[in-house]
């Protein structure tokens, strides 16, 4: 069936298609960020698909592997059909200079929270979003800790905290 899924991308939105790859059983598909929401709802409702459940919603930082910024930040969006039995990960690639995307929270509501982690870790912003705002970390943070640029240690923070004892207690 994914091979399928594929050619019905490929149809439907040519100008969006990028490819498609195979790995370990896992089928991607990758496609331009623009029309997100309309492939998105194309998945959940073509009868052929019914991608009905976005079990996931993530993001990687390839700053590494894109030194020129051109699609430094993938979004990935895994979809499950589950009277259909099968999966698909659909991948979009954002430039650092323009890291906003559409919301899918119209199409499938598990996208709120999904999509909030995302916006709060990564910084990656959700055009149309109802509640966009962080949700792991406060609203004054500095930053998103999931970039690479972020440094591990953090930002002198944790520096502040008063430590617990590592001692064991007496019984």
């Amino acid at each position: 069936m994914n091979p399928e899924i594929a050619q019905k991308i490929q149809e439907k939105f040519p100008n969006e298609f990028i490819g498609q790859n195979e790995f370990r059983n896992e089928f991607t598909v990758t496609v331009k960020p623009a029309r997100i929401v309309e492939i998105a709802r194309f998945h959940r409702n073509d009868p052929s698909t019914e991608f009905d459940h976005l079990s996931d919603i993530f993001s990687v930082d390839n700053s590494m592997r894109s030194a020129s910024g051109e699609g430094r930040f993938e979004v990935v969006y895994l979809l499950n059909s589950i009277p259909k039995r099968h999966r698909l990960r659909l991948k979009t690639s954002l430039r650092e200079d323009h890291c906003e995307i559409d919301s899918v929270y119209p199409v499938w509501r598990a996208a709120g929270f999904l999509e909030r982690e995302v916006y709060d870790l990564m910084g990656i912003r959700f055009r149309n979003h109802p509640d966009l705002r962080r949700i792991f970390l406060p609203e004054d943070f500095d930053g998103h800790p999931l970039r690479k640029e972020y440094p591990p240690e953090g930002k002198g923070w944790r520096n502040t905290f008063e430590f617990l004892p590592t001692e064991e207690p007496q019984t």
